[in-house]
């Protein structure tokens, strides 16, 4: 099972996250026992030589890349679908100009001709 990236964002920045999540299975069930582990790629390996091979290849690399940049906060993501927008403070006598217009004309169309 792959992480997300803000999820191997959280395992760089803490170790608790990282151990927490490297004890979510026991070692017996992990392939080569739990040793060998690539953390940026959140993945386990057979050997040693497994690992060191899987850090020189392109999916490694890519994956890499992808961490330099940082995540989207969710302030960044309110303000992405308009929660954060501020329009201003509403003028109340615009608005209620508005609403005798409004209804000036509900009384038009209602009034028979």
């Amino acid at each position: 099972m792959d992480r997300d990236l803000d999820q191997v964002h959280a395992d760089l920045r803490s170790s608790k996250h990282l151990a927490e999540h490297k004890t979510a299975k026991a070692a017996e069930d992990l392939p080569g026992l739990g040793q060998f582990y690539c953390v940026e790629c959140a993945k386990w390996f057979e050997s040693e030589y497994s690992m060191v091979q899987h850090r020189r290849g392109k999916n490694h690399k890519r994956r890499i890349r992808m961490l330099k940049e940082e995540p989207y906060s969710q302030k960044e993501a309110d303000a992405a679908v308009g929660l954060l927008t501020d329009n201003g403070i509403r003028n109340p006598s615009k608005l209620t100009e508005i609403e005798e217009q409004a209804a000036s004309l509900k009384l038009e169309t209602a009034s028979p001709v």
